[in-house]
């Protein structure tokens, strides 16, 4: 079930409006939960592949609206909720809205691995999976991989 949940996100609605982080959050944001017999079934690699679909499609989606600022698509495993949650942000990973520290990273895994185990102690800062899917990421990627062709 957690797998479809993950795919439902991208086909859920979605809001960009840099001007208000709060409807934002409350818009964008997933809370994903699986009984112990549903991560006992699942690989952390499918689990992963199941975000990076969804990051991708959400991608397609922002450029589809023509959004031209950042974005991103970001998770994290919140240990006292027993979830993994997730979000898209017109902020780039250095802004995410979160009241305490936290570090962006581009390894999913561990955090994947942390809540299929059922919650080993989180790292401070806490971590968080980040994908930029806004328009002036593809922008500078696409610029970033010509000018190393």
């Amino acid at each position: 079930m957690l797998l479809t949940w993950i795919a439902e996100v991208a086909d859920e609605g979605l809001t960009l409006e840099p001007g208000d982080r709060r409807v934002e959050w409350e818009t964008n944001t997933w809370w994903l939960g699986a009984a112990d017999e549903d991560r006992k079934s699942l690989s952390t690699a499918a689990v992963v592949a199941a975000f990076e679909r969804t990051a991708a499609a959400i991608r397609e989606h922002i450029r589809e609206l023509g959004f031209p600022g950042a974005a991103t698509f970001y998770v994290w495993h919140d240990e006292q909720a027993g979830q993994l949650r997730c979000s898209t942000g017109s902020v780039p990973p250095d802004a995410l809205p979160f009241t305490s520290a936290y570090m962006a990273s581009d390894d999913l895994a561990p955090l994947v691995e942390a809540f299929l185990a059922g919650g080993e102690p989180e790292i401070t800062p806490l971590r968080v999976w980040t994908s930029s899917v806004g328009g002036s990421d593809q922008a500078d990627e696409d610029e970033e991989e010509f000018c190393r062709s």
